[in-house]
């Protein structure tokens, strides 16, 4: 059996075996990601925009985040569990902060959390290390941030940014994060925070040269026609199979042809012709006493 995959073990791989990471927000997704070999699956903040179709992740709750990251955490996978805390989460004060990342944990099974910023978020990442709680770092592109930055743009692209995005990065690392996402920037300044801290690094929109790669479970599989980022690669377009099996459901539907025998459940002749009898005020009710479904039990549902 392979060992559960681990906070620190994910950190251990760093400048070896690129790590895989990849978004669920339920069991079936969980599942799908697990069994296809994830590393890491991280319960995003991003089910606002593709599951709940809401136009950026600021809406997101405490309490929505912990209940996508318990359905999650109801397929065991194998894969490390990383829980995206909300905005407003872990702005406010520490105390809050280590409380809600506690929920996480406690009340979602997750095994770390992730949170987004620099140097402005070294307090509360202590803080949450201190209760015992690895956390994930993320600089660049950080979604919570969109209105401050105008909206989503890449992040880095003049020296002085990069330089302190290089610089805010070694400072997550020495804070004791056990992986940095790096999203939305030039390749050349992820190679450039991979080669200098201890920390494994997990691009998204940074290059080939991060540790590891992340993206939407829903973006990779073509689960929705919304327009992708350039950084996303669709392996699959499963709204179009879905759309055309849902299709062809309703045509049977329709045309009669569903549900056909194979669908279909029976009562024994002898029962069949007894409750016509009844029906027609022929027959009395067979035994004393109220009559119930149980002689049904010997008929399983998958049957």
């Amino acid at each position: 059996m392979t060992a559960k995959i681990t906070a620190p073990a994910i950190r251990a791989r760093k400048g070896g075996d690129k790590i895989t990471m990849i978004t669920a927000y339920d069991e079936p997704t969980a599942r799908i990601a697990d069994r296809a070999g994830a590393d890491i699956i991280l319960v995003g903040d991003s089910v606002a925009n593709v599951v709940l179709g809401r136009t950026d992740t600021l809406g997101m709750t405490i309490d929505e985040m912990v209940h996508h990251t318990a359905a999650v955490t109801s397929a065991e996978p194998n894969a490390l569990i990383v829980g995206d805390m909300p905005w407003l989460s872990y702005h406010t004060t520490t105390e809050a902060a280590v409380r809600n990342a506690g929920r996480f944990v406690q009340e979602g099974g997750a095994e770390s959390v992730k949170l987004e910023g620099g140097e402005k978020r070294l307090d509360v990442i202590r803080a949450v290390l201190d209760a015992e709680i690895p956390v994930m770092g993320h600089l660049g592109l950080t979604p919570q941030s969109v209105q401050a930055m105008g909206g989503y743009h890449v992040q880095g692209r003049q020296a002085a940014a990069a330089y302190n995005l290089v610089t805010e990065a070694k400072m997550l690392a020495e804070a004791g994060v056990f992986a940095i996402v790096l999203e939305g920037v030039p390749d050349v300044v992820a190679e450039l925070v991979t080669r200098e801290v201890a920390v494994p690094t997990i691009g998204i929109g940074a290059g080939a040269a991060c540790d590891g790669q992340v993206l939407v479970f829903h973006d990779v599989l073509g689960l929705h026609k919304k327009r992708t980022a350039k950084f996303v690669r669709q392996y699959a377009q499963l709204a179009d199979v879905a759309e055309a099996a849902l299709q062809e459901f309703f045509a049977d539907v329709r045309s009669g042809d569903f549900p056909g025998e194979d669908e279909t459940y029976h009562m024994p002749e002898e029962s069949a012709q007894i409750l016509e009898e009844l029906h027609e005020g022929s027959a009395d009710l067979p035994g004393a006493g109220l009559v119930t479904d149980t002689f049904l039990a010997d008929e399983a549902m998958e049957s």
